[in-house]
């Protein structure tokens, strides 16, 4: 796989990529509330803001992606960031940033970050192996680790030390270097079901229809349900906790830019240590095991958040501990349900189921931003944070109750997956739960 040079431009690019984006997810939020003073609802917004494009667009990227070249969508997504922040860097400058142009400037990064992402995680099936699936992902994670330890820890020491516009030129800069390296993946993908060159664009009742198989194939297949139903729990969850964590540690806590910015980047080496095991552990013990035992541990480690006082020597160590835990957990998870996603799905489809995934487990996010700033001006700052971490927990309670904690240690073929109903969606809530719940998944070990 690493003789594959396509495959290395793919990871470099994608790690420039996401070391950029975990850059910028920290140095607004930061330049809001250490700058612009916002109040707990108005970073919750800022919040909610950059992640309702998940929630508008998913669908229909994850259709234009199984249509149309990875490289284009990745290499066109990395141009627009570069741009849009570069913009933002030199309105900064001149102290022209205000709060309206940092929730512009959200939506426009995380518009495009849902073409990068839904892009590249289809980009791999069309340049490995089915057999590679797993330590191609692991690399993948394994790079985009890497960037949580170093995106975090320069957006917050670059806001704190220097200002602003200069951390947004930086997350500029590494777009500018997943362009280069992106641009240059050479292996013809091949999409038999678009010609060459349409005579017209396709038609919106095309799009729709394309939509909704990809809405009927996860409805239809036992794990992709499972998947979506855990990672919507999550991500609501986790988004609400994130809007108050991210109050509480400069508020309540009473750290720096820089301190906040190693805290957040203290996930990245538990996930890099999460996407080296993730390659080794599911063949070991299977991979239902792993998904519900590092998600518990993961989500579950935040509950000891709260109890932690600016006045405690402990206080930082304690920080980095959870983070690192964290990182380890939610890395583990993250390459587990890729590689089941990518193994029990056609490759014709995979860039709408892993949109239809993203549509479903991160549409959510914006609500729970909301939720996260209002419960911290309603609770407080410190019961607000406890409560949040809690709600995170459902996600491996779901996992556990469901077939997806059978897997054993091979992958399910996209063969033995279950087929796209051929009734309504919502005949599903009409009794195959149940039924399925009894059926052991074949592939189980």
């Amino acid at each position: 796989m690493w003789r594959n040079s396509d495959f290395r431009r793919l990871w470099l690019g994608q790690t420039a990529s996401q070391l950029g984006e975990h850059a910028s997810l920290v140095v607004l939020p930061l330049f809001a509330v250490l700058t612009l003073h916002a109040s707990a609802g108005q970073l919750g917004a800022l919040r909610a803001v950059g992640q309702m494009p998940i929630l508008l667009l998913s669908l229909f990227v994850g259709a234009w992606v199984d249509r149309w070249r990875t490289r284009t969508t990745m290499v066109l997504a990395d141009v627009g960031r570069a741009l849009a922040l570069g913009a933002a860097a030199l309105t900064g400058l001149f102290g022209l940033l205000g709060l309206p142009g940092l929730l512009a400037l959200a939506f426009a990064v995380g518009s495009l970050s849902v073409f990068f992402d839904v892009a590249y995680q289809a980009s791999l099936v069309r340049l490995v192996e089915r057999d590679q699936l797993v330590r191609g992902n692991s690399a993948l994670e394994g790079s985009r680790s890497a960037a949580q330890i170093g995106g975090p820890a320069l957006g917050g020491a670059l806001v704190s030390l220097l200002s602003a516009p200069v951390a947004a030129a930086s997350s500029a800069l590494f777009f500018v270097l997943s362009f280069l390296s992106i641009r240059r993946i050479r292996r013809s993908e091949s999409l038999p079901e678009r010609p060459e060159r349409p005579e017209r664009p396709e038609q919106p009742p095309e799009v729709r229809r394309r939509i909704h198989e990809g809405l009927r194939f996860v409805a239809g297949s036992t794990a992709l349900r499972t998947v979506c139903l855990a990672s919507a729990a999550f991500q609501f969850s986790f988004a609400a906790m994130m809007t108050v964590y991210l109050l509480f540690l400069p508020r309540e806590l009473h750290l720096s830019g820089t301190v906040v910015g190693l805290a957040l980047a203290a996930t990245g080496p538990g996930a890099l240590l999460g996407a080296l095991l993730a390659a080794h552990l599911p063949r070991r013990f299977g991979h239902g095991v792993v998904l519900v035992c590092a998600a518990a541990l993961g989500d579950g480690v935040f509950l000891c958040v709260p109890a932690l006082h600016h006045s405690s020597a402990t206080t930082v160590p304690a920080l980095l501990a959870v983070g690192f835990v964290f990182g380890f957990g939610g890395q583990l998870v993250n390459v587990t349900v890729i590689a089941v996603r990518q193994a029990v799905t056609p490759d014709g489809m995979q860039g709408r189921v892993a949109a239809t995934i993203t549509f479903v487990g991160m549409g959510s996010t914006p609500l729970g931003s909301l939720l996260g700033g209002f419960l911290a001006q309603e609770w407080g700052l410190r019961t607000s944070l406890l409560v949040t971490a809690a709600g995170m927990l459902l996600s491996p309670v779901i996992m556990a109750l469901s077939p997806l904690a059978l897997l054993g240690r091979e992958l399910p073929a996209a063969h033995d997956a279950p087929r796209a109903p051929t009734v309504p969606v919502r005949a599903w809530w009409r009794g195959r739960w149940r039924s399925a719940c009894r059926r052991r998944p074949r592939g189980s070990g």
